[in-house]
């Protein structure tokens, strides 16, 4: 007899007298919450005390992931949570015993929503009074709890007064527009404004009701692992899925963008191309779902009502097994109010192109008639097929790389912007690309000991002149591969003040191995622990500060708080010793002072980034006010003032968005380098950017879409991409002089 036949037998046998927690069909989480805090003691690179004061950590960064805005919890339920738990969170942990008291405070935190929303309701049926001189904070995530219900009240209905002026005034710009148009007004036949906010806070009350053992435990056991610092996650069985999904950039579905809708159902809001959905052939952009059949057996029985339920949930019931098929129960889009069908899809393997490596090439002919080749490779992430290995970033940039060196590029722009990082290896591997073989990152664990990663190639690919392009979404791998070629001086890094600032190195860990013997171990989750930190060639760590621009661009992120330094219990920035084959090259190279002065005389010129320097100034005044006024008037006003500044805008921006769209069809010829294109060897195709047409995936437009007269930019290019091909212009000629003149080292 197999084991897995003995334990089914005795938990038979037991079943109609002891409660045996591992008979369940899934893990005991009080038991998977002993054993991460076991393993964040013993795997986390910072090694804190786990006592009282982190135990109140556990208990403060639960509370505020489930109430950021601090509207439902009021400091009555607070003095209770820090009386009964705040100093014994970390006992409960290590005794098996902390899933009642994340059910607890959840139980309250649902019945807290419950209260605001069914008030919520009640404010609903009458109509507000928006001559009234009130305010409302536009962030509370800093203002102190409720007092007492009294309080809470009166601060939720200033929430929800501020959510219906809100949409009133969405309302009536939108048929202003549509006016002026001479347009059908989109929002005509919609709900009214009550309607649409009770709606709302319906689908968010579901949500939260929506709940099981699973779901409360992730909850809590995400805020006690992200107490250690923002990178330390529990991940579910659910999300690591998609987690490896999105590392390998392929998953097993239909091959459709969902969107949850006010009303409950969800909605198709892109469809990939060549994708399952897409090859059937019935499902249509816009369309609803309301219902979904896992095993397609055609009863009504087996049809779950998915209205009203959160949307990774819906995700997880479409996708399956390869081969398998599910049907959906559709309104379909434009179709008569209650008409359904039912549509049948074969689940497949679905590639995520637009995350994938993709590559240009752009001639640029210069003023005096010579033509420069600027070859750019686009990477929105380091992503690995960790399971088989058959997908790896590095080998597509590689393929990408050469496929440009063979077009004799002049120049390369490695575009890393919101790159959120991922493999390791691959970033180690793909700074080789660039360099002679050498130190690429250094590695520094918990006890102190450093490993230096070096790169695998004895020489570059391309050695030629290099921009790369970063910005504040650039984070752990970017900063590695964009701090590494700063710090040999090999590329030149442009885009916004700094990259995010993650320096820290995460490692999977299946807690279900780590569970006693005979204990469930389905569904138990992973920790995903930080373990290392890593430095820079130069010893710098990337850790809060991140990689500084070389030459800076205006950008609306220099309002917001935006990177590692703005997120909970992040670790320190440091130094180490350099690593000991660092061997950086002559920074003259870069002319990076020259570039810059060049650069700065561009922007200085360039009225996008005078309105973006514009904006910013104003969002950072509007943040730190932090106050919304609920009187329409004036609302109205600045409404007004904000309309007429961007149609002011608007009729600038056409006249000189003409002429340069004409002058860039004369300067500009861009040809596309897919992954696809070079599968097939084929040719080299010469493309508009600004056509969208060849994207990989159909998406559906916004109903107020067609009322936005904001011009598109000319072919394309956004001012940080037009202005770092210019950089990249002006780095191959300040390298062709340099090497005509013999300067250059």
């Amino acid at each position: 007899m197999t084991f897995s036949r003995i334990r089914n037998a005795a938990c038979a046998a037991i079943a109609a007298t002891l409660s045996f927690s591992a008979c369940a069909q899934q893990a005991d989480f009080n038991e998977v919450g002993r054993q991460m805090a076991i393993m964040l003691q013993n795997s986390h690179f910072a090694r804190l005390d786990f006592d009282e004061k982190l135990s109140q950590r556990f208990l403060d960064d639960y509370l505020r992931d489930l109430d950021f805005q601090r509207l439902y919890f009021t400091q009555k339920d607070i003095d209770r949570f820090n009386a009964e738990y705040g100093d014994r969170l970390h006992n409960l942990l290590l005794q098996g015993n902390s899933i009642a008291a994340a059910k607890d405070i959840y139980g309250t935190f649902q019945a807290r929503v419950e209260e605001r929303v069914a008030q919520a309701d009640e404010l609903l049926k009458g109509e507000f009074d928006f001559t009234e001189k009130e305010t409302v904070l536009m962030s509370r995530k800093d203002a102190p709890w409720p007092r007492d219900e009294k309080d809470a009240a009166d601060i939720w209905r200033r929430q929800i007064k501020e959510a219906v002026l809100a949409e009133v005034l969405r309302r009536e710009m939108i048929a202003k527009l549509a006016k002026e148009q001479g347009k059908d007004d989109p929002g005509a036949d919609d709900r009214s404004p009550n309607e649409k906010v009770a709606l709302r806070y319906k689908r968010f009350l579901a949500s939260v009701q929506d709940v099981d053992e699973e779901d409360v435990a992730n909850y809590f056991l995400s805020s006690v692992s992200r107490a250690y610092d923002p990178h330390t996650e529990y991940m579910s069985y659910r999300e690591m899925s998609r987690f490896k999904d999105g590392m390998r950039n392929e998953l097993v579905g239909i091959g459709a963008l969902l969107q949850g809708e006010e009303d409950g159902a969800t909605k198709i809001k892109g469809i990939v191309v060549g994708g399952p959905a897409d090859r059937e052939g019935s499902l249509r952009l816009n369309d609803r779902i309301v219902g979904v059949d896992t095993v397609n057996t055609g009863r009504t029985e087996d049809m779950v009502d998915i209205m009203f339920m959160k949307i990774d949930k819906v995700v997880d019931l479409i996708r399956g097994k390869e081969g398998t098929t599910v049907a959906l129960k559709v309104e379909p889009a434009g179709g008569t109010p209650g008409e359904t069908k039912i549509i049948r899809i074969e689940r497949d393997r679905v590639e995520m192109k637009d995350e994938q490596a993709s590559g240009e090439l752009i001639v640029v002919k210069r003023d005096e008639g010579s033509e420069k080749r600027v070859g750019v490779i686009t990477l929105p992430s380091f992503y690995a097929d960790f399971d088989e290995g058959k997908v790896r970033s590095s080998v597509d940039v590689e393929r990408i790389l050469k496929r440009l060196i063979e077009e004799k590029i002049d120049g390369l722009i490695l575009d890393l912007r919101n790159n959120g990082g991922g493999s390791l290896e691959e970033v180690r591997r793909m700074t080789g690309f660039f360099l002679e073989r050498g130190p690429v990152v250094q590695v520094k664990n918990t006890l102190g000991q450093i490993q230096v990663k070096n790169s695998e190639n004895g020489k570059p690919i391309y050695n030629g002149p290099m921009v790369v392009m970063t910005d504040k979404s650039s984070a752990s791998a970017s900063e590695i591969l964009a701090g590494a070629l700063q710090d040999f001086n090999r590329a030149v890094i442009v885009g916004e003040s700094s990259t995010y600032g993650k320096g820290t190195v995460q490692q999977p860990m299946d807690i279900g191995r780590m569970l006693p013997l005979f204990a469930v171990r389905n569904r138990a989750g992973y920790l995903k622990v930080t373990i290392q930190k890593f430095y820079r060639p130069s010893g710098s760590s990337t850790q809060l500060d991140g990689v500084a621009s070389d030459v800076q661009l205006p950008s609306m992120l220099d309002a917001l708080e935006v990177g590692e330094r703005y997120m909970d219990h992040a670790l320190p920035h440091d130094m180490i010793r350099r690593a000991p084959d660092f061997k950086p090259l002559d920074p003259q190279n870069l002319f990076v002072e020259r570039l810059k002065e060049l650069s700065q005389k561009r922007v200085n010129l360039s009225k996008d980034f005078r309105y973006i320097i514009e904006d910013v100034m104003k969002t950072k005044e509007r943040i730190k006010k932090n106050i919304v006024s609920l009187n329409k008037q004036e609302r109205d006003e600045e409404l007004a003032s904000n309309d007429a500044e961007q149609k002011e805008r608007n009729v600038e921006r056409r006249k000189r968005f003409a002429e340069m769209t004409k002058a860039d069809k004369d300067r500009f010829t861009f040809y596309k380098v897919t992954l696809d294109d070079l599968e097939k060897g084929a040719d080299l195709k010469s493309y508009d950017p600004s056509d969208d047409s060849g994207d990989y995936m159909r998406r559906a437009k916004e109903e107020t879409e067609e009322l936005d007269e904001t011009p598109e930019w000319p072919t394309g290019l956004d001012p940080e991409k037009r202005e770092t091909i210019a950089i990249v212009g002006d780095l191959i000629e300040l390298t062709d002089n340099a090497r005509m003149l013999g300067t250059l080292k």
